[in-house]
């Protein structure tokens, strides 16, 4: 079946992950530390968090805490999060942010532009997204700056929408496009999650915070979009890729009923605080399918139509719900669960980052794309890319 006219083309990709990393056991190490209390009463909660670590499919994690050449033990490789109550307070997350943040877009958006073969001068629209952190000026106006872009280029930012606020973010550059088809859109997604770890005093209950923890690191995704009138820089000299990464044909959202206590994001003293409950695989079980008919069935295909399923790594449980869900293969989500494994879940920027990967092994002729994220709410986004 033909897919629907495209709105606007992707014509890169690019990503960035700060240099220092650590592997999960250490993150295990950090956790215990700013968890259960020292000596024998905390052992029990130490061992769950163990548990809890090894279970959340991921090996290692990029963060911008760690010095890239730092060495020792990881106390000493993430100094930032000492042993008491509560950890850092929220202003001293927000500078980590303010200081660290921009840069990492920077190095993601000059790599989508390198990818498409843009110019940054000829940048018209700059849309960023991030809920991790908050500053002004901040990485809308450092990509000004750093790349050159335009001092006219209209701004637009996605915040605080969560793992799924990248979709949300092609929604208004293709909506920027089909009102100027000479538009030319940097999409720029950049997440500090690892700023907003919690302290768990009592792990034995509160798997959830301890799930959320061991889940979420530091990232950076860029794409380059275009309107239907884009004429390349040099129409004899192809860009280094190709001459279009994705076709974006549509999106979709759905706010799931009774599930608002599922998935939270707050600001609190000590950081923004995630929750994470049994209710979202659930949900995503019992809803997903069904909303994934009507919404297909808008551009005239139905799930079977769709070749690729690119699906947000949320999480072990999250995968497996959707592989429920939607009927599909076990190995229909391994580059998501490759993904979660390697670099964890950065939120927003995780969904670029997979389709960044799956643009090389994809077949074309089996049908669109579709990119799916969850978050607060709960929500559901979707894009429908050709």
């Amino acid at each position: 079946m033909s897919s629907p006219p495209a709105s606007c083309t992707l014509r890169g990709i690019g990503t960035a992950l700060p240099a220092g990393w650590i592997d999960q056991g250490e993150t295990g190490v950090l956790a215990g530390r700013t968890g259960p209390p020292p000596g024998p009463e905390g052992e029990p909660g130490r061992r769950r968090i163990s548990m809890l670590y090894r279970k959340v499919g991921v090996k290692r994690r990029h963060l911008v805490l760690v010095e890239p050449d730092s060495e020792g033990t990881e106390p000493e490789r993430v100094p930032f999060y000492e042993p008491g109550p509560t950890g850092p307070s929220t202003g001293d997350r927000i500078a980590i942010y303010e200081q660290h943040a921009a840069p990492l877009a920077v190095r993601a958006a000059a790599a989508a532009l390198r990818d498409a073969g843009v110019d940054p001068g000829r940048i018209t629209q700059s849309v960023t997204v991030s809920c991790t952190g908050f500053a002004a000026p901040g990485v809308d106006c450092a990509l000004i700056e750093d790349l050159g872009l335009p001092r006219s280029v209209g701004r637009t930012h996605v915040g605080f929408m969560g793992c799924h606020a990248a979709l949300n973010g092609l929604r208004v550059a293709a909506a920027l496009c089909a009102e100027d088809p000479s538009a030319v859109v940097l999409l720029t997604a950049v997440e500090l999650c690892s700023l907003h770890h919690q302290y768990t005093p009592d792990p034995l209950s509160d798997a959830g915070q301890v799930i959320a923890n061991a889940l979420f690191a530091d990232g950076a995704a860029a794409v380059v979009l275009t309107g239907a009138d884009f004429v390349p820089d040099d129409p004899n000299e192809p860009p280094p890729v190709a001459e279009d990464v994705y076709q974006f044909l549509g999106s979709g959202s759905v706010l799931l009923a009774d599930t608002g206590d599922a998935m939270t994001w707050r600001v609190g003293d000590a950081g923004f605080r995630m929750t994470l409950e049994p209710a979202v695989p659930e949900a995503i079980r019992e809803h997903l399918s069904a909303w994934m008919d009507e919404w297909l069935g808008r551009f005239g295909l139905t799930q079977r139509d769709v070749g690729t399923w690119a699906v947000h790594p949320g999480g072990p449980a999250i995968l497996d719900a959707a592989v429920d869900a939607l009927n599909l293969p076990a190995e229909a989500l391994n580059p998501s669960r490759s993904l979660l494994a390697d670099v964890g879940n950065l939120s927003s920027p995780t969904i670029l980052f997979l389709l960044d990967r799956l643009r090389a092994t994809r077949d074309v002729s089996s049908g669109p794309v579709v990119a799916i994220g969850f978050g607060p709410g709960l929500t559901v986004e979707a894009s429908l890319l050709g």
